[in-house]
């Protein structure tokens, strides 16, 4: 039996390029995919509808990498530099953490995006301490009910005095889960590789991790040149000149990249994700970059990063890059013009794309996957709404999401999230309370103050362990 929803009168924001708003339009959806999109669409009698015609039809936000497995210690480094950061949650708490403590803290990010109008979740996930640890997070982003890319990535099982270079190769357990748990690149929750190198691992370990993640059919997100243009880091032009480079890899922040790499990338298909938010706030992260890197022919991506210093919501992340791409300067290049649409096109279409996904859904058109957001365009700090995009770049919030649809399944509606967050609550307060204990303050405390500050600082660490470009 066919399932029929329809989501009658609302304003369809496009996204993807040329596309333009419609408003008073009906979108109907069979089976969980856009079927039709226009005006007086006539239904079947047994057709669910969905009265939109105060509502702002977009589609599904995308985050293209969260470390969900932090959520317990939401906002805790909000004055953190990135050797703070590395020191707290690698050295003190990765090492602790059990697998509930992941499956409560990912079942909790992924509720919470939800809430917020997310429909797709990259879950870079590197605290794979054991197989259950894994089996944790994947059996958390299932049941949420979200689509989700899980990125399986590295164990934090060893703490000591500074972030080592890794020599190991990416764990045998990715392989376990490509066959056992994630097999079908079909299925709502699907497998990258989270890899360390080349900025976290010696090179040759990081050649070998790729070759192993393309073996295996999976996308790959690393996190690569953090801090300032000035530095040293070149670890761009080494992938480029070992053959790494290609339009299945993610790169993450990117602010110390130079124009030359940036133009590598571009000509690879390289895609970036961007965490506006964290870059201008973190120490010793660099600050965005996305002047520059459309300049390069590269349009980002966004993302939340770490909700330990980070707001959890995309529109928090669109105004932050909006914002910053105003502000900061391009470094004497030619910068094209943005606008508000661009910025949402960044949280929607861009997102899938860097996530693979761009064929199944990240804008509003017949055939793709039904990943709506319904957002009320009569609320008090939106209306009267006179250009959709501008409204919810610039002053959306998650307060403003009436209904979330993810394959066509509603997940949220009239506002409520169709879920047991009080039980989400209570896991992740227990969590938190075993993560925060006497003795977890006193070794937290003990490794902050080993921490590397400031930009600089991390510079040279990342010299004396071989990452000198």
């Amino acid at each position: 039996m066919t399932e029929r929803l329809l989501l009658r009168g609302g304003t369809i924001v496009g996204v993807d390029a040329g596309a333009p708003d419609v408003p008073h339009a009906d979108l109907l959806i069979e089976n969980g995919s856009i079927a039709h999109i226009g005006h007086g669409v006539a239904v079947a009698p047994d057709t669910e509808v969905i009265d939109a015609s105060s509502m702002l039809v977009l589609p599904g936000l995308i985050d293209t990498h969260r470390h969900t497995w932090q959520t317990a210690l939401r906002h805790r480094g909000a004055c953190w530099s990135l050797g703070e950061y590395f020191n707290a949650l690698f050295l003190d708490v990765g090492p602790r953490i059990r697998p509930e403590d992941v499956y409560a803290s990912t079942s909790f990010a992924a509720l919470a995006a939800l809430d917020s109008g997310i429909t797709t979740l990259l879950d870079w996930s590197h605290v794979q301490n054991s197989p259950a640890h894994a089996d944790a997070a994947i059996d958390a982003l299932t049941e949420a009910g979200l689509r989700a890319v899980f990125g399986h990535g590295r164990p934090r099982t060893k703490p000591g005095p500074g972030i080592d270079p890794q020599t190991q190769p990416h764990p045998a357990d990715l392989r376990r889960i490509r066959r056992e748990r994630l097999s079908s690149d079909d299925a709502l929750v699907t497998l990258a590789m989270a890899a360390d190198g080349p900025d976290f691992s010696a090179r040759d370990v990081a050649a070998a991790d790729f070759t192993t993640a393309r073996e295996l059919g999976l996308r790959i997100t690393t996190h690569v040149a953090a801090g300032d243009p000035s530095s040293d880091n070149r670890s761009i032009e080494w992938m480029h000149a070992a053959g790494l480079l290609g339009s299945d890899l993610t790169l993450v922040h990117a602010a110390a990249a130079t124009d030359e790499a940036l133009r590598l990338l571009a000509d690879r298909g390289v895609t970036v994700s961007v965490s506006p938010q964290i870059e201008l706030v973190m120490e010793g992260l660099g600050t965005p970059i996305v002047g520059r890197m459309l300049a390069a022919g590269i349009t980002p991506s966004l993302s939340v990063d770490a909700e330990t210093s980070a707001s959890s919501d995309m529109f928090t992340q669109m105004r932050m890059a909006y914002a910053a791409y105003r502000a900061l300067p391009a470094g004497g290049v030619s910068v094209p013009t943005v606008t508000a649409r661009d910025v949402l096109g960044w949280a929607t279409i861009e997102g899938a794309r860097a996530t693979g996904l761009n064929r199944r859904t990240g804008s509003l058109a017949v055939g793709k996957d039904a990943d709506i957001v319904l957002v009320r365009a009569t609320d008090s700090n939106l209306f009267p709404v006179s250009t959709p995009a501008n409204a919810v770049v610039t002053a959306a919030h998650p307060g403003n999401v009436d209904t979330v649809l993810v394959k066509g399944r509603v997940r949220k509606r009239g506002g409520r999230l169709l879920a047991d967050l009080d039980g989400a609550r209570r896991r992740l307060a227990a969590s938190q309370a075993f993560l925060l204990g006497e003795e977890g303050d006193a070794r937290r405390s003990r490794a902050v103050g080993r921490a590397v500050r400031g930009t600089a600082g991390w510079r040279v660490g990342r010299m004396e362990n071989g990452y000198n470009g």
